[in-house]
């Protein structure tokens, strides 16, 4: 008898991020063995990931589960989930709008909707935040497009463009576009004082603070920022956290919720060094802004973290209003990040009373890198019944 359990698995390159994609009917149904089945296949709690799947990084710990949907208004559901690189525990608090620009391409290739040429339209349910998105994606051959003359900061070379677009995007997570009801608001944050920040949620939910309230500002990489900048960005995070009734403690959300809510710094335009030693000038941005993904500097900018931050720019009040300079590039807001920037198309009415949201999206690049079999051990995922419901689809699909 073989000690090990195949899992069928692909290995999608979306955006700036890697994750791995399964089919649902791949994986236990018990929540708990499910999640202890991704754990290992990602090399569990060892921060190297040696021993699994992951990149022993953030933006390379990820997990995408598809299957097909049984909503009207969508083709397939999309569930994502941020392996903890030191944890090995799958959060399912966001959605990853990286990743979720693999969904279409993934969709399109395992023959699970119906092909038109030359763009197919993808509709993907996230089950995260409860919220579909259209993903434009260019197809050759009934396959989904790979090549073509796209450029994405982050990733080298070009590739077919993807487009994203979040549909009634406001309110994702907690079902408001300012989830606390105020646009600004002030945390208590010891020797900094009172903190202002903007709790926002469009595409996810993200506090933001002005990179000069931390002393910063707003051009820092990621090795810049000391133990002390990164403690206070988790509680201010954590604090959001509290106020949006995620936890009950701030000091819980690094355990409990580690990807949701984002914390992002922003500041005004300006000319910066990027990490790949390129020179990003203010003339070039709306704004300059930060994310931190899991507790560190996101090494590019998050997806929906980058919808909430375009959002925001158009909406009087906040903080990343304030910072906005006003200007847009070929008329898309540009957010200049840590590897250079990135474009968003938003269309808001904001007349204060209430907000209108016409259209919020983007374009990514994606390519399929692997497809095989993932091997888990039979011990963990015997854990549970399910096994034998695993065992019985593999011989139907078969």
């Amino acid at each position: 008898m073989h000690e090990f359990e195949k899992i069928r698995s692909v290995i999608i390159r979306g955006g700036t991020s890697k994750g791995v994609f399964i089919m649902k009917n791949e994986l236990p149904t018990d929540p708990v063995v499910r999640d202890a089945v991704i754990s290992s296949m990602f090399g569990g709690a060892d921060d190297r990931q040696i021993d699994g799947l992951g990149g022993a990084n953030s933006l390379t710990s990820k997990v995408a589960i598809i299957s097909v949907s049984r909503r009207e208004d969508a083709d397939v559901d999309y569930t994502f989930g941020q392996v903890d690189v030191k944890t090995g525990v799958v959060d399912y608090n966001s959605n990853c709008g990286n990743i979720l620009s693999g969904v279409g391409p993934f969709a399109i290739d395992e023959g699970l909707v119906e092909i038109t040429e030359p763009v197919t339209r993808v509709r993907i349910y996230n089950t995260n935040t409860d919220k579909v998105i259209h993903a434009e994606v260019p197809v050759q051959n009934g396959k989904a497009a790979i090549t073509g003359d796209y450029a994405i900061d982050g990733v080298p070379g070009t590739g077919a463009k993807i487009t994203l677009d979040f549909i009634d995007a406001a309110g994702s997570k907690t079902g408001e576009l300012f989830p606390t009801g105020q646009r600004k608001e002030f945390m208590a944050l010891g020797d900094y004082g009172d903190i202002e920040v903007s709790i926002v949620d469009v595409a996810a939910p993200a506090v933001f603070v002005r990179a000069e309230s931390l002393g910063l500002t707003g051009r820092e990489l990621s090795h810049e920022l000391s133990d002390e900048h990164l403690e206070v960005l988790e509680r201010i995070r954590g604090t959001a956290a509290e106020r949006l009734g995620f936890v009950d403690d701030p000091t819980e959300a690094v355990a409990k919720t580690p990807s949701s809510p984002k914390v992002i710094m922003v500041a005004k335009s300006m000319d910066y060094t990027s990490e790949a030693g390129v020179v990003i000038e203010g003339k070039d941005t709306s704004l300059t802004a930060r994310a931190m993904s899991m507790q560190k500097m996101h090494k590019a900018y998050p997806v929906t973290g980058g919808l909430c931050t375009a959002s925001a720019t158009q909406l009087e009040g906040t903080v990343v209003h304030d910072v906005y300079s006003g200007t847009e590039s070929d008329g898309d807001i540009v957010i200049g990040h840590p590897t250079g920037k990135m474009k968003f198309v938003v269309d808001i009415e904001d007349s204060g009373d209430a907000v209108v949201f016409h259209k919020t999206a983007t374009a990514r690049t994606a390519r399929r890198l692997m497809e095989g079999n993932a091997y888990v051990s039979k011990e963990i995922f015997w854990q549970s019944p399910v096994g034998e419901e695993h065992q019985s689809q593999q011989k139907t699909l078969a």
